[in-house]
C-alpha cells in the first residue's frame, strides 16, 4: 500500500542504518526541509549530506508527523529525552533493535501509534530488507507512511504479530552475515582445492553476487527452480548438492542457525 512521504520528521539517530534511510528518503524525493535530524555526534558523512541536500539539525519547535527513533538500543532512557517531539498524532518509526512496543510506549507515553521494524544491513545500497508491526494505533494512514519510508530502503513485509520480529531478525536481519561467511568459507575451500587465495576469493565473491543479482532479477521464479536450471544430472553441481542436501547438509545447519538468532533476539527483547 503506497503513502505519502509525511509533511515533517524527526529522526533521532543518524549512524549506519538512521544514516541509510535518510539517504534512501532524500534519493526517493523526501523534501529536505521537512526533515530534522537529531544526533550528538553526526558523523562526517552525515554533516557533509546535511551540507549538500540542506537539511537542518535544530529540534522542531512542535512534534512532527513521523518521530524515527534510529539511535543506539542501549540508550533508550533518552527516548524519554524526545518526549515533547511524541505527540499524540506523531507516528512514531522504531528501528531499535531488541527494544519492544511496549518500551518505546512506555518512554513516550503520549504517542501511541507505534511501528517497530526490523531492516538490514543492505539497506544502505537500497537493497534492504524490512519486516514490521504496528500498534493498534496506527491507522492506515499511519501504516501506509510508514511502508512509504521503510519501502525506500528496498523490500518491506508488514507482520501480523509483533513477536514475529524476532524471527525476521534470524532471517533478514542478521542474514547478510550468513551470506558473507558462506563466502569466505568458499574462498576457503577453492583455497583447500589449490586455487591462488586471491583467486579463490575473487571467485567466490564474484559467484556470490551474480547468484544474489539473478535471485533479483528474477522474482517470480523460485529458488529452487533456478537451483534445478544449473543442476545437470549426473553432474558436478549435482555431486555437490548431494553434500549439501544430505539429511545432515546444510538445510538443518540453517535452521539451527537461525533458531539460535532468534533465541538470542527473544533475550534481547526480554
Amino acid at each position: 500500500m503506497a503513502g505519502r512521504f509525511p509533511a515533517s520528521l524527526v529522526l533521532a539517530g543518524a549512524g549506519k542504518m538512521g544514516g541509510a534511510l535518510l539517504r534512501a528518503w532524500l534519493e526517493k524525493g523526501l523534501e529536505p526541509s521537512r526533515i530534522r535530524v537529531l544526533d550528538p555526534h553526526p558523523s562526517r558523512e552525515i554533516l557533509d549530506l546535511a551540507a549538500s541536500a540542506g537539511f537542518s539539525f535544530a529540534a522542531p519547535d512542535e512534534p512532527p508527523e513521523v518521530l524515527v527513533l534510529a539511535m543506539k538500543p542501549q540508550v533508550l532512557d533518552e527516548a524519554a529525552a524526545l518526549a515533547p517531539l511524541a505527540g499524540g498524532n506523531t507516528l512514531v518509526i522504531s528501528i531499535l533493535a531488541g527494544k519492544t512496543i511496549g518500551d518505546i510506549a512506555a518512554r513516550l507515553p503520549s504517542a501511541p501509534a507505534i511501528v517497530r521494524a526490523m531492516p538490514n544491513l543492505p539497506a544502505a545500497i537500497g537493497r534492504g530488507a524490512t519486516g514490521a508491526a504496528a500498534s493498534e494505533a496506527v491507522t492506515p494512514e499511519g501504516r501506509a507512511m510508514a511502508e512509504t519510508l521503510l519501502g525506500a530502503a528496498g523490500h518491506f513485509e508488514w507482520l501480523a504479530d509483533e513477536s514475529l520480529i524476532n524471527a525476521v531478525t534470524a532471517i533478514s536481519g542478521s542474514g547478510p552475515a550468513y551470506v558473507f561467511y558462506l563466502t569466505e568459507c568458499l574462498s576457503e575451500a577453492g583455497l583447500a582445492l589449490g586455487l591462488p587465495a586471491d583467486v579463490a576469493a575473487r571467485l567466490a565473491r564474484a559467484s556470490v553476487e551474480g547468484a544474489g543479482e539473478l535471485l533479483f532479477r528474477s522474482p517470480l521464479t523460485a529458488p529452487a527452480e533456478l537451483r534445478r536450471s544449473v543442476t545437470s544430472p549426473g553432474g558436478t553441481t549435482a555431486a555437490a548438492l548431494d553434500v549439501l542436501m544430505a539429511q545432515d547438509g546444510l538445510a538443518p545447519l540453517l535452521e539451527r542457525t537461525v533458531r539460535a538468532a532468534k533465541r538470542r533476539a527473544e533475550a534481547l527483547s526480554g
